[in-house]
């Protein structure tokens, strides 16, 4: 079959896949090297390993045998009974099924990780497009039925709640079920539902929407007394210190070098050393007076509103457990504002710790990468874009299968990278 632009748009599904949500189709997958296909597949096992040590290092800070500062840190801005759920013993070991790290393209072979997202969209529009594509005729990352398979396998039949804040991802969702079901033979079936409304869960559910909502979800109650009684296994746990890009800030902390060491072990740990930028909590309380902030080399924030330009070249974000954590909402990005503004980011930032923790990380610059697409008259085009790469990872007895990825190709003016009208969205291929 020739692919063309109105052969993508005529076999999009009638629901569409993202509600209101425009892109630009590429008029072939997005390649990716051999080199880069290989650190990918290391990557899924490394960020899974990651984790486990989150998950550890917090149930031993809480015990006691690890500061107390590092649960105080990931429990800011919970709510009481939301921790109570969260650490209950049944779920000791459970963890996300899912992994979707944000990578930052900075070249064809090297990235950094922006963060790694437990709740991720675009499951159902990775899958569609994978299969699309190889239906004509090209080859994809993970197959054509690899986010289709990886989805099954860690919800093997049964709900996925989506709530009204993540509504605009719910066609891919029932696209997704409506695509299992037809092809299941057996007695498995998916089902969408409204997370406000649920109330009878099936044996395994997929939670699809974000803990910060759950004041708006009366149904939550039930749901988590249906999961700690063992009749509904729920992934993403309920788990919010699993949700928090101050993991980041974890793992560079001095002090807990031994234990990440230890958990990672030597190979994972240089090269996640590679890949996470290194990143800081912003927390307003003083530094001893003959302290100061690695690699800033300042005693205090206030000290960090009067860098210069070249300076600023770091990343103020919300941590979690807020509903400005995604889409890029709470982002600002120092070298690409004024100096004023940059003050009140850190005094926000600062201002706003005990409800929900700011991070600081340092700014890795992508590169400019080309890729073909469909202009809206139908004649292919080539952009050279910002990429972000999201590869989709599915996680089942401590094994990972990378079931595919989705590349975003932003315009080259645009800083931050996220889905955009005027951004590509492709699948990928290995070269």
């Amino acid at each position: 079959m020739k692919l063309s632009r109105e052969a993508l748009i005529s076999a999009l599904p009638d629901g569409g896949l993202f509600a209101d949500t425009e892109w630009i189709w590429p008029g072939k997958p997005f390649a990716i090297t051999p080199a880069l296909a290989k650190r990918l597949d290391r990557l899924g096992h490394q960020l899974l390993k990651f984790q486990e040590a989150i998950d550890l290092l917090y149930y031993q800070s809480v015990k006691g045998t690890q500061p107390e500062w590092i649960a105080r840190y990931l429990d800011l801005g919970k709510p009481a009974a939301l921790i109570d759920i969260a650490r209950n013993k049944n779920f000791r070991e459970h963890r996300p099924g899912v992994i979707r790290p944000d990578l930052l393209l900075s070249s064809p072979e090297t990235f950094s990780i922006s963060e790694i997202d437990s709740v991720p969209g675009g499951i159902g529009l990775t899958a569609w497009l994978s299969r699309t594509f190889a239906e004509h005729g090209f080859e994809v990352l993970g197959g054509a039925n690899g986010m289709l398979d990886g989805f099954s396998s860690i919800l093997p039949g049964g709900d996925i709640l989506v709530s009204q804040e993540a509504a605009a991802y719910r066609p891919e969702m029932d696209w997704l079920a409506s695509t299992l079901n037809a092809a299941e033979s057996g007695d498995r079936h998916w089902q969408v539902k409204s997370a406000e409304s649920a109330t009878d869960l099936a044996p395994h559910t997929y939670r699809f929407f974000e803990l910060f909502d759950i004041p708006n979800i009366p149904a939550l109650e039930t749901i988590a007394a249906q999961a700690v009684a063992g009749a509904t296994t729920i992934t993403p746990p309920l788990k919010p210190w699993l949700e928090e890009k101050l993991a980041f800030a974890l793992f560079w902390n001095a002090t807990l070098r031994e234990f990440w060491h230890r958990q990672l072990g030597g190979r994972y740990f240089r090269d996640l050393q590679e890949v996470i930028p290194f990143t800081w909590v912003l927390d307003p309380e003083p530094l001893p007076q003959q302290a100061v902030y690695p690699h800033l080399d300042i005693h205090s924030w206030e000290a960090m509103k009067s860098f210069s330009q070249k300076e600023r070249e770091l990343v103020i974000k919300a941590s979690g457990f807020s509903e400005l954590a995604w889409g890029s909402r709470s982002v600002t990005l120092g070298h690409d504002v004024s100096q004023e503004d940059w003050s009140t980011a850190i005094d926000e930032a600062l201002g706003g710790f005990a409800s929900g923790p700011y991070i600081l990380q340092v700014f890795h610059h992508t590169g400019l990468i080309p890729q073909e697409h469909f202009g809206a008259d139908g004649g292919l085009q080539i952009m050279e874009g910002r990429v972000r790469l999201c590869p989709y990872y599915f996680t089942k007895n401590h094994r990972v299968t990378l079931a595919g990825a989705l590349a975003t190709i932003c315009p080259s003016d645009k800083k931050l990278i996220h889905g955009m009208k005027d951004a590509i969205l492709a699948p990928c291929h290995i070269q």
